[in-house]
């Protein structure tokens, strides 16, 4: 490929992604600063060379093909190596500057994201960062975030993850309650209890467990439902019925006395705590000295060894 294509070819992977994360022509017209019809024939010249349709468009709307929806990440990888080799070769890549964008659970990210994230900006000033604290798991492509914590399993293989520590489930309820309510000694006790459910995605019907190797579930009608981990948490401390939340979330409580775990010789394997992101061994500089921080300090917090 002659340098003339190799840069036709770059600008039209340019305009193909600033068309998809603008969602229109018009916009990334405007951010390229370019005029639409010119947008318009660097995606047709595009789909010719592919000889695929990566947007399907009519007069009113647009959107990706499931053809572009896959090209579209293979060229912000290509894009995004330039841009590394680029800034390797000016000394860039060793000053980490732009916008960070990461992720973790609304109780996580509070007790120990905020307090990485203000070190890391502290030491690297040419930095801006969002704190995206949420009791689901974000899609980091489409929400264009950059890191983020994850409990469990991973199912995503195309994420970079580096472990950072384990934690444990476990039932817990208020002293209180157990005053009023006899505490469970097998998990099918737990139907005959007030279920504080703590889910982003809709009513928790199961909780599954374990008894040495043999994994068990016990389906459940929770009084109430509740989208954030923190509320369940509260309303536990107020006495309102047993919940399951992590170890780290109530580790504090638990300590205090406020909280007492139930079940305990039923509880579950351990669960996994990764930091991950998307760019491989070509991530940016902003994002390999946040996780190189973030490793750190996570790994040294007991609340993080299960």
């Amino acid at each position: 490929m002659t340098r003339a294509l190799a840069t036709d070819r770059l600008h039209l992977l340019n305009v193909f992604v600033a068309v998809v994360d603008a969602q229109g022509f018009a916009g990334a017209a405007r951010q390229l600063g370019l005029s639409p019809p010119a947008v318009t024939r660097a995606i047709a010249a595009l789909e010719r060379q592919l000889g695929t349709r990566l947007l399907a468009r009519t007069t009113r709307s647009m959107r990706v093909t499931e053809a572009g929806d896959r090209y579209v990440e293979d060229c912000r990888r290509i894009l995004g190596r330039l841009k590394e080799a680029e800034a390797a070769v000016t000394g860039l890549h060793h000053q980490p500057q732009g916008h960070l964008a990461v992720t973790a659970p609304v109780l996580f990210g509070a007790r120990f994201v905020t307090g990485i994230m203000a070190e890391y900006l502290q030491r690297y000033p040419k930095v801006s960062a969002t704190c995206l604290f949420l009791d689901r798991v974000v899609d980091l492509v489409h929400e264009n975030v950059d890191v983020a914590l994850r409990v469990g399993n991973l199912p995503d293989s195309s994420l970079q993850a580096v472990q950072v520590g384990l934690v444990r489930r476990v039932i817990c309820a208020a002293p209180a309650y157990l005053a009023r309510c006899a505490a469970p000694r097998v998990p099918n006790d737990l139907q005959h209890h007030s279920i504080i459910a703590a889910s982003a995605g809709g009513p928790s019907t199961e909780w599954r467990l374990a008894q040495g190797k043999q994994a068990l579930s016990v389906r459940l009608s929770p009084r109430l439902v509740t989208t954030t981990n923190d509320s369940a948490l509260q309303l536990a401390l107020g006495g309102l019925g047993l919940t399951r939340l992590l170890s780290y979330q109530v580790r504090e409580h638990l300590a205090s006395g406020a909280l007492v775990t139930l079940l305990d010789d039923y509880a579950p394997a351990p669960l996994q705590l990764n930091l991950v992101h998307r760019e491989g061994r070509y991530a940016s500089s902003k994002v390999r000295s946040f996780m190189d921080l973030a490793i750190q300090r996570l790994r040294a917090e007991p609340a993080l060894s299960a």
